[in-house]
């Protein structure tokens, strides 16, 4: 069952051919909006707080904060090309980052196999996941709440309410405070993820299948493509990047605890949604999930140093959700009355 449908809404050649300067601006307004609404928040937010905002300690500090909800973002966008949804990367990440640390401290596994097990584990919950989906024929959405929160009990069960605290190896600590070109190490694991996950969605078979597969299943069956197979493993990608999340996120944190994580679910499929209202508006895309979560980086970063309570993020959250939506609906509606 699909949880989403997707459908590009991305101006085309002939679309474009006759419109004058005004009309072709208007026509990519929707496509570059939230690009340029970003631009103009960097551009404002500098101005404005220009000893705190436009410095390279800000930079790291966004870089190093949103790093892990980008990846999580990416992660829920691949099961969002196919048409579904997967909730889990907001629970999972808690009992992923639990195990991270839990697997070293208190069975004394080495960290490098310690984190292969999370990411296993984590391939392992995406597969079962689309079985739920395509096998059981759940809808995504209650598959993987059910998954989500069976995976956040577990967390619980484990830690009993404690934190997992110990001394943990310098080489796993190292995973996320290297400093690369004064820049934290996460930001390039995300542009190299970044551009790998483009290159295979854009430019590869796999890619043009989940997107078929999410504007029209059922054609895309006729049309020869092994659906079920294609989604089992976009819930496997996402599975796999949720515990590379986690593993980042414990050796950020040092310790696990699971009040910890599900206050990333809620950012991590706003950025994946307003991915889909910018580059390729109305299509899950690479770049605009990047852009999607960019946006809400500058966008409260630039308003805590102007001193914004506690309750800002998720309000600004919900406000950007809302007007990236009406944004891709003013696109789809005038992509409509352009072909009437």
């Amino acid at each position: 069952m699909q949880s989403l449908e997707s459908n590009a809404l991305e101006p085309t050649k002939s679309e474009i051919e006759g419109l004058s300067i005004r009309g072709k601006l208007l026509r990519f307004l929707p496509v570059y909006g939230l690009v340029i609404l970003t631009l103009l928040l960097i551009l404002l937010f500098s101005v404005l707080l220009p000893k705190t905002f436009p410095t390279l300690l800000n930079l790291r500090a966004i870089i190093s904060d949103k790093a892990i909800i980008a990846l999580l973002s990416l992660g829920a966008m691949i099961p969002m090309a196919a048409g579904r949804i997967d909730l889990t990367v907001g629970y999972g990440i808690v009992l992923w980052h639990i195990l991270a640390i839990s697997l070293q401290t208190l069975l004394g596994i080495p960290w490098p196999m310690a984190v292969v097990i999370v990411l296993m584990l984590g391939a392992m919950t995406g597969f079962f996941n689309g079985l739920l989906v395509e096998v059981a024929k759940i809808d995504s959405f209650i598959a993987t709440l059910g998954t989500g929160t069976v995976l956040y009990a577990i967390a619980l069960w484990h830690t009993g309410g404690r934190q997992m605290v110990g001394v943990l190896p310098d080489g796993f600590y190292s995973l996320s405070t290297t400093f690369v070109f004064g820049l934290p190490i996460t930001g390039y694991y995300l542009i190299a993820i970044t551009v790998c996950m483009w290159l295979i969605l854009e430019y590869t078979p796999v890619g043009r299948y989940l997107y078929a597969i999410g504007a029209n299943q059922r054609a895309a069956q006729l049309n020869g493509i092994p659906t079920r197979k294609y989604v089992i493993g976009a819930f496997m990608a996402s599975g796999t990047m949720t515990a590379l999340a986690g593993v980042l996120l414990a050796s950020k944190l040092r310790i696990g605890q699971a009040s910890v994580g599900l206050e990333f679910l809620l950012p991590a499929l706003v950025g994946a949604f307003l991915g889909s209202t910018t580059i390729k508006p109305g299509r899950v895309n690479v770049w605009g999930t990047v852009v999607g979560v960019a946006i809400l980086a500058v966008g409260i970063s630039g308003i805590q140093q102007f001193g914004g309570s506690f309750w800002v993020e998720p309000l600004f959250n919900g406000v950007t959700l809302l007007i990236a939506i009406g944004i891709a609906g003013y696109a789809q509606r005038r992509k409509g009355a352009a072909k009437k």
